[in-house]
């Protein structure tokens, strides 16, 4: 298991550098001399695809075997932060085409066993084929620099976890154990792009990196031409050296001028020119080209990729543009949604110690499709014949308010019906003439 972890670290670490934008061009020289690398720029669009697609994945709620919310578990999921921690896992696996959440025992609070994303690059495990589910996992983390050698390791069985240190002789020693006897390893791998039999999973950044690159080198002509053909280059004939003199009466050093220098000489049979400068379309048209080819792997909106026209595109057109990309966030949906109703399963487990009914639980996501609430209630409205379909309940749902809010809003309106109800009595004053009988 250390081999497989160490196997695939180069090629994590190269993923780490496309997504942060800190690659290096392969194949300088050929158009741009290996001198000329500060002009080398980078066009980040892996982190682009990577993060336009993390946004449409956000967990909603869970519902157990019966259908109904459950609430126990959504408490565990605020108390382990797992609203902004999600993310983090979606990314990593969007990234490394895999990423690991872990369940364990709180001993400060047992009512809330801890939930943590783990780096996929510290763990490597191995997999059942028959269950799918993970039979040993080994996490190596606490290594100083990316190149040194890790100080602890944890390892993961169905019955027990163990975790050991690395003495300074390069040993290791068991440090601690839980014997949980839970009978599966708590950890649950996140797989992005899974086929039949191969749970390695697959980058999102995977049909965009060699785009990329062509991009990049495009744009990075693009700069040296601006600096060597950009600029109209003069020349001149019929002048020496000493015809060109400063200020001081001594010759200029150097015989050339830039941008709206002008060069100016006595000699009457000097003669002035300048060659035309080039054009530079041919780059930009070429990162265009290679811009409609990343919006076609990434079912992105080319809008959101490129620049765009000068009139932006209408609500109808910017639906039908992100539809393929909203298709895709579905089927993550569909895939990371599994993963999640495991992982609260395991929670559950740890807290009651019992199984939800086989841990079947059901991962509810917000739609990842862009509508405004108001086409939203409308659409709604209109399909329900125009009647009521919501409860006061159901839209706070809607809403996403918490219980706490929930709680609130329940004292409030419960105070406003008996204010409405209550009979306050009327404070009439009667004016002395009228209290003697008289008009």
């Amino acid at each position: 298991m250390n081999t497989a972890l160490g196997a695939s670290s180069i090629a994590d670490e190269r993923l780490d550098r496309y997504y942060n934008g800190t690659q290096r061009l392969r194949q300088m020289g050929i158009a741009v001399p290996a001198k000329l690398r500060d002009f080398e720029t980078m066009v980040n669009w892996p982190r682009l695809v990577v993060d336009a697609l993390n946004t449409r994945l956000q967990v909603k709620s869970f519902l157990t075997p019966d259908g109904k919310k459950a609430e126990s578990i959504l408490e565990g999921w605020k108390y382990n932060n797992l609203d902004s921690e999600s993310r983090i896992a979606h990314l990593e696996a969007l990234i490394f085409g895999r990423s690991f959440v872990v369940v364990g025992s709180n001993s400060e609070d047992p009512q809330h066993p801890l939930v943590t994303v783990e780096s996929p690059r510290e763990i490597t495990v191995d997999i059942d084929p028959r269950s799918r589910r993970i039979s040993r996992a080994l996490r190596l983390y606490g290594a100083e620099e990316k190149s040194a050698l890790p100080w602890f390791a944890t390892l993961y069985e169905e019955n027990r976890t163990t975790w050991f240190e690395r003495t300074e002789s390069g040993r290791w020693i068991e440090t601690a154990r839980d014997d949980h006897r839970l009978g599966r390893v708590p950890i649950v791998m996140l797989v992005n792009r899974r086929r039949a039999g191969d749970f390695r999973g697959v980058s999102e950044m995977a049909d965009t990196i060699d785009l990329t690159d062509a991009a990049s080198r495009a744009l990075t002509n693009l700069q040296v031409g601006q600096e060597t053909h950009a600029i109209p280059a003069r020349h001149v004939a019929g002048a020496s050296k000493g015809d060109f003199v400063g200020s001081d009466g001594k010759p200029l050093p150097v015989w050339e001028s830039y941008f709206t220098a002008i060069m100016a000489t006595q000699n009457p049979d000097a003669k002035f020119g300048q060659f035309t400068a080039s054009d530079l379309k041919n780059f930009t048209e070429t990162i265009r080209f290679y811009e409609e080819r990343v919006a076609r792997v990434s079912r992105m909106p080319l809008f959101q990729i490129g620049p765009s026209t000068g009139n932006p595109p209408s609500g109808d057109g910017i639906r039908a543009a992100e539809a393929g990309h909203v298709q895709l966030a579905e089927e993550k949906c569909l895939q990371f949604g599994d993963s999640w109703g495991w992982v609260m399963g395991l929670y559950e487990r740890f807290r009651t110690g019992e199984w939800v009914n086989g841990n079947a639980v059901e991962t509810v996501w917000h739609d990842p499709a862009t509508p405004t609430v108001a086409s939203r209630a409308d659409a709604i409205s209109k399909l329900s014949g125009g009647k009521p379909i919501l409860s006061v309940e159901g839209a706070w749902d809607e809403l996403g308010w918490s219980e706490a809010r929930k709680e609130t809003e329940r004292e409030r309106m419960e105070k406003e019906s008996l204010d409405y109800f209550t009979v306050k009595p009327l404070n009439v004053e009667v004016a002395d003439d009228a209290a003697d009988g008289s008009e």
